[in-house]
């Protein structure tokens, strides 16, 4: 099985883009943030471009990440073949981001296609096995039909059964089927770590089982690390992940602060087994978003991720949680939180 990783968004805009020009049957894209604010990759002419090729070229973004999406934009793109769906549920979003091209290759992870993400880090892993890529197809199928899609070509992908393989296993988020993959997946694998564990995140918003079993990992002796931006998008973001690092300030936990802005998602266990995917460390993700994932324990894969990981942490330094308390209005926030939380 082949992988290849882009750890920054030029990057895998790049690795994208180049795979769709060489697409020859088709290309399916599921987004939570897409905008036209980098024309210099003329990623919107591409996708045109296929389809007068004679490709199939559908494209599912979610309504309220890529709201801001212009409505010109959206016609040049019907007018132009490529089918546009938009995923549009109360409270639950798409937060996926998957390319999918011809039944050879997909992309996932954390990278969106918007202007205000272009110098940032991230991470989005290339991946070409045709179970792996079944898998993936059939989880776009839920997504395509959930936002109005009809074209029983690509909702009959439902029906296939599950595959697995040794190295890679696809993992699908679907709350609103009640499928919630990934809470069990941290679950099983933070119980059974045995060494390490290092999360990437760019939002900390743990619901309480996430950071009681971070906490039993220290005692029985697991190395955590934490890394996370400094400074994120939103300030709003900022002030709560210091106010949840400041709750967490006397377990034995290692949080980083990154210089910056670093949007990737992963937990590597014991320097053996990744999950790369959209997730967020928040309920949303956990417990509504449509998210995915994919669980990959190739050595060589582990290794160059490693050394990623090695160089974010020579980038960082300890989160200064001891230089200020938390003020009143974190404290009200946290206090929104924790109710929203209790709801679910």
């Amino acid at each position: 099985m082949k992988y290849k990783l882009y750890a920054t968004s030029k990057n895998a805009w790049k690795g994208m883009i180049s795979s769709i020009l060489r697409a020859k049957k088709y290309v399916y894209i599921e987004m939570y943030i897409l905008d036209n604010k980098v024309q210099e990759y003329n990623f919107l002419d591409i996708l045109v471009g296929k389809v007068k090729e004679g490709l199939e070229v559908i494209l599912v973004l979610d309504a309220f990440g890529s709201s801001k999406f212009k409505s010109s934009d959206i016609k040049f793109l019907r007018d132009g073949g490529v089918e546009v769906l938009f995923f549009s549920k109360w409270l639950r979003r798409t937060h996926r981001k998957i390319l999918i091209i011809d039944d050879r290759i997909a992309f996932l992870g954390g990278v969106n296609f918007h202007g205000e993400s272009m110098d940032w880090i991230d991470l989005q892993v290339k991946v070409s096995n045709k179970i792996l890529i079944k898998n993936i197809l059939r989880s776009f199928a839920y997504t395509y039909k959930m936002s109005g899609g009809k074209k029983e070509s690509i909702l009959s992908k439902r029906k296939n059964s599950v595959l697995k393989t040794l190295k890679a296993q696809f993992l699908e988020h679907l709350p609103s089927s009640n499928v919630y993959a990934l809470e069990a997946y941290y679950q099983d694998k933070i119980i059974s770590a045995k060494e390490s564990i290092t999360i990437v995140t760019p939002y900390f918003v743990p619901p309480r089982w996430l950071i009681a079993m971070l906490d039993n990992a220290t005692i029985r002796g697991v190395k955590v690390d934490i890394i996370l931006p400094m400074k994120t998008d939103k300030e709003l973001l900022d002030r709560i992940n210091y106010a949840y690092i400041y709750r967490m300030k006397d377990l034995n936990i290692n949080f980083y602060a990154q210089d910056r802005m670093n949007h990737a998602k992963i937990l590597l266990i014991d320097k053996k087994e990744v999950l790369i995917g959209s997730q967020n460390m928040d309920i949303m993700s956990f417990r509504l978003n449509v998210e995915s994932g994919v669980f990959i324990n190739d050595e060589k894969l582990i290794k160059e991720l490693s050394g990623l990981i090695s160089i974010w942490k020579d980038h960082s330094c300890a989160f200064p949680v001891k230089d200020r308390k938390i003020s009143i209005f974190d404290k009200i926030i946290l206090g929104f939180i924790r109710l929203f939380y209790s709801v679910l």
